[in-house]
């Protein structure tokens, strides 16, 4: 019940947020829209009473099944992902070059003829302009409809799953279904209109058409960007508690097998305890092991393992993977045991011969998972490429590294279980593969101030979700954030608690921007030089510095309360 009253109330708040303004008018208008007169017809066919409700019936059916399972059957197909949203597009094109020149919509009627007369004289139904606004109708993806996502990304589509998309999908209705009547009441009570139907099909025409267009080069996103998303606090009171976080876990992500994850230290310098590991499942196919071979991690007890989560075209990954290839050459004979984990984060990643193309390309030897479902991935509750999982002899996980870099610490915590694994084992010298991760003249790597994806915090203490009081430490390390003050930490952005709050960031970039929301002026203290940031509506880029020669350095942050800061992007 939890879980259909959230996703009903998360429909109902994204159906009246400034995500749904793009399809109003095609809403508004079709809702109304009345049938011209074809030839051989006595008189124009009045719009079906009905004609609102299946517009949003096709929405909602459309919306549902291309968000939970869209993916899904994409990936079966290996078709690319954005492929519904531009069939989508092309439907809307057809159906509004239909609604301004009506022999073209019997061109298109024409295929069907041979079927029942009275199942295509259907002009003014509007079913079929629901189902292609579905296809296209994408809210912003607020913390009910993420969950959602997630799950069918993963493929964690249960009942639980179910419920919560088709609630969602309805709250989503309900204030469209009011516009969609407001258009046909519209037509009904005004004579102009009634007397007019032909121009108003090609009203409706000409806004399907134009949302077609935006939608193609990403209009209704930018439109978005300009208005105040006075829904956001909503949001916050309905997903912001405990009871709203257990219900769109949807049972899944946090197991009692991979509970423990969380006593790891992102990047720590020294070995930690975290748990079991967590099993390798739902592997699609296995390359580099014998006979095509599934790997068991409870049969490596006395081997020393690395797990590595990858992509192939992911370009963090490719400077990434040299030091895991030298790391196989170097202490497979000692007991090291690398495996790659291909967890894909584009649908082509999904095809296992080009898979196993970059792998060959790479240089990999070391046995490859392909995780198409993404489901060994939501086991370590991952959320990285690359991710690094070292596991002792004895199966318990160590040391976990998200992102590149960390490479020297990483080889030393291997080189340490190996030789608790095996006190007379003789290891060869360290490697010395060059480290790729941007250096000055280049990037900090991009930095996120949510809870779900800190990479580089600088402490003191865990960051965890929630409200807190922090202090940033005398000495920061380098290509670091840190807070100071008191601050609620949520999944996707931080925000003060008290009047204000501080963000310390040492960075080395020739541009840095921050991605904020909310109302409030930022005041910025970059080395001593003083500036400032009005911030104002949804999620969006403010320049802290702009582009000139590469620099390294300090920035200090005084964010007011109201104010949500999400994160650092370097350039």
């Amino acid at each position: 019940m939890d879980l259909i009253i959230i996703g009903l109330l998360g429909g109902l708040i994204t159906g009246i947020s400034p995500c749904i303004l793009p399809v109003l008018p095609v809403i508004f208008l079709t809702g109304g829209a009345q049938s011209a007169r074809f030839e051989g017809d006595a008189k124009t066919k009045p719009a079906r009473r009905s004609r609102p409700y299946l517009v949003i019936l096709g929405l909602v059916i459309s919306f549902t099944l291309v968000t939970l399972v869209g993916s899904l059957v994409l990936g079966l197909l290996n078709l690319p992902q954005d492929v519904i949203r531009w069939v989508g597009i092309g439907v809307l094109i057809l159906i509004g070059v239909g609604l301004l020149i009506p022999r073209f919509e019997q061109l298109l009627e024409k295929p069907f003829q041979w079927l029942p007369r009275r199942e295509v004289q259907n002009r003014g139904s509007g079913f079929g302009v629901g189902l292609a606004l579905g296809a296209v109708f994408v809210p912003c993806a607020g913390p009910v409809l993420a969950a959602i996502i997630v799950a069918g990304a993963t493929g964690r589509i249960g009942v639980d799953t179910v419920l919560l998309t088709a609630s969602f999908a309805i709250g989503v209705a309900i204030p469209l279904l009011v516009f969609a009547l407001a258009g046909r009441g519209l037509v009904e009570r005004i004579r102009a209109f009634r007397s007019r139907e032909r121009g108003l099909r090609i009203a409706a025409g000409v806004a399907m058409l134009a949302l077609a267009v935006g939608l193609a080069f990403n209009v209704p996103q930018a439109l978005q960007r300009l208005v105040p998303d006075y829904t956001a606090q909503l949001q916050r009171d309905l997903t912001d508690n405990d009871q709203a976080a257990r219900a769109l876990g949807l049972g899944g992500i946090v197991t009692d097998e991979n509970r423990d994850l969380d006593k790891c230290t992102n990047g720590a310098d020294q070995l930690e305890s975290c748990g079991t590991a967590p099993s390798i499942k739902g592997i699609e196919k296995w390359f580099n092991t014998p006979g095509g071979e599934a790997i068991d991690l409870k049969e490596l007890r006395g081997k020393v393992v690395l797990i590595d989560f990858w992509a192939y075209s992911c370009i963090n990954c490719q400077r990434s993977i040299p030091h895991v290839v030298a790391w196989d050459k170097a202490y497979r004979d000692a007991g090291l045991q690398v495996i790659g984990i291909h967890s894909p984060e584009y649908a082509f990643e999904k095809d296992a011969a080009n898979v196993e193309a970059g792998a060959r390309d790479f240089g990999i030897t070391y046995p490859v998972a392909l995780d198409n479902n993404l489901a060994t991935w939501t086991n370590y509750r991952n959320r990285y490429w690359p991710a690094h999982y070292l596991i002792d002899a004895q199966g318990t996980v160590r040391h976990i590294a998200f992102g590149e870099g960390n490479y020297a610490a990483t080889e030393k915590m291997i080189r340490e279980l190996l030789t608790d694994a095996n006190p007379s084992v003789s290891l060869p010298a360290a490697t010395n593969v060059t480290d790729e991760t941007p250096e000055l003249g280049s990037t900090t790597p991009e930095t996120f101030l949510g809870s779900s994806k800190d990479v580089n915090f600088a402490g003191p203490g865990q960051y965890r979700a929630g409200e807190g009081q922090f202090t940033a430490p005398a000495d920061q390390a380098a290509d670091t954030f840190a807070l100071d003050g008191a601050w609620n930490v949520q999944t996707q952005f931080v925000t003060p608690t008290a009047d204000t709050g501080r963000i310390v960031l040492t960075y080395r970039a020739s541009e840095v921007r921050i991605v904020a929301a909310g109302e409030g002026t930022i005041q910025v203290d970059v080395d001593g030089k003083k500036s400032s940031i009005d911030v104002g509506g949804t999620p969006r880029s403010y320049a802290v510095i702009e582009r000139g020669a590469a620099r390294q350095g300090t920035i200090t942050l005084e964010v007011p309360k109201g104010v949500e800061a999400y994160s650092f992007t370097f350039g």
